[in-house]
């Protein structure tokens, strides 16, 4: 997915958006290419948003190719409940509360959850309760999935975002 990526990221950028995540999901019968962007002015992101990018990135993937048989696109915004994958979300979302997994058990575990205290370098810190010396530190190059946990504190924050 890194070549589709690269392939995307400039004209995603050019039109004003940044790309957040691609991934292709579902293995048996039609897999699914799933891209997610965001607006890089942090409005937020429409249908018609996703429709413009969708036929921009149509038209890429079938002059490039980079993915052999059939698929479909998928084009979305990241959500209130977003995906974090750049080291710099973990630093924008410093404060909320986070779901952490990582590809191989830590300390006998694998499912983190608390709230992110941004990055310590290449690894991400992330208070796991009440006590404040109970901080996890995790590499980034061990994580599997990262996402921001639904909370009334981030519903009102996006709320407040959107001037609603």
């Amino acid at each position: 997915m890194a070549r589709v990526e690269r392939m995307l990221s400039p004209s995603i950028e050019d039109m004003g958006y940044a790309l957040v995540r691609v991934r292709m999901t579902g293995g048996k019968g039609r897999p699914t290419l799933q891209v997610m962007a965001e607006r890089q002015d942090a409005g937020e992101m429409t249908v018609d948003d996703c429709a413009s990018l969708s036929r921009v990135i149509s038209a890429l993937l079938d002059v490039e190719e980079p993915i052999p048989g059939a698929y479909t696109l998928e084009v979305s915004s990241p959500g209130i409940d977003r995906p974090l994958v750049r080291p710099a979300d973990f630093e924008r979302f410093a404060g909320y509360e986070a779901k952490l997994e990582t590809a191989r058990p830590i300390a006998g575990r694998r499912r983190f959850r608390g709230k992110l205290l941004g990055l310590a370098g290449d690894r991400v810190r992330l208070a796991l309760g009440g006590d404040a010396a109970d901080v996890a530190e995790i590499a980034l190059a061990e994580l599997a999935e990262a996402k921001l946990v639904l909370t009334d504190a981030l519903i009102r924050e996006s709320l407040k975002q959107r001037g609603g």
